[in-house]
């Protein structure tokens, strides 16, 4: 329960004095994993992400402003126009071999507040439910609170993205609501589920993906042998 605190003068309550410094914005870095690595997008991962990602029209769906591309051309043109923003800030998803196979961003930066945002999560298929799509949200994750120095970290998405959601709170994000039309996506009207994670939460999160990712984990075939919600002590998969 938080404590509820006078501000000396008015007597009015208010919050608890923070830390009250600017977060980092997210740099060109590279991140190393035992699966795989994450590293900022860059040119050079077009191909790759094109070879991985092209035909797989439904992992474009909930992407409220782009998405699927119909050519080499197009994918191309994006990749380099993503490469050039600040915020969003985009990192590729490599596998063990350095191929490209997603994306994953930071976004939303507001270091004056020290919160960021999770999104524009763009997994081609062989890596979704694998190993290496968790490590890199862990990997990101770590990267946002222990050095760029966020306290909030968040995650929305289309509140009919199922997926996403079930991804959220798997990953140890917390419900907080839906706002309700909240935007026009592709034409369509968009309700958006908001899910956070804290850095006073950051401590047990950390414990529960490094024990979910400990090769102790994984059978001869890299199979797990308990989910990452047994670690993180709730239901999901």
């Amino acid at each position: 329960m938080t404590q509820t605190l006078s501000d000396g003068v008015t007597h009015q309550p208010v919050g608890p004095m923070v830390d009250a410094r600017p977060a980092r914005r997210p740099q060109d870095v590279r991140l190393e994993g035992r699966f795989g690595a994450v590293e900022k997008l860059a040119a050079r991962h077009a191909v790759g992400l094109w070879d991985a990602t092209q035909g797989h029209d439904q992992i474009w769906t909930y992407m409220s402003a782009y998405g699927p591309f119909d050519s080499w051309s197009s994918f191309s043109d994006w990749v380099a126009t993503r490469t050039q923003l600040e915020d969003p800030f985009s990192y590729a998803v490599l596998d063990r071999n350095g191929a490209a196979i997603g994306v994953a961003t930071l976004m939303e930066i507001r270091p004056a507040m020290r919160v960021i945002e999770m999104g524009h999560i763009v997994y081609a298929p062989n890596l979704q439910r694998t190993p290496l799509a968790t490590e890199a949200q862990f990997l990101l994750a770590r990267y946002v609170f222990e050095v760029l120095g966020y306290r909030r970290y968040e995650w929305k998405c289309n509140a009919l993205n199922a997926p996403s959601r079930r991804a959220a709170e798997r990953l140890g994000f917390t419900f907080e609501g839906i706002l309700r039309q909240h935007m026009v996506a592709k034409g369509r009207n968009r309700d958006t589920a908001y899910y956070s994670m804290l850095d006073g939460e950051w401590p047990s999160r950390k414990r529960a993906f490094e024990s979910w990712l400990a090769p102790a984990n994984f059978d001869t075939d890299g199979r797990q042998r308990k989910r990452l919600s047994d670690f993180m002590g709730g239901g999901g998969r």
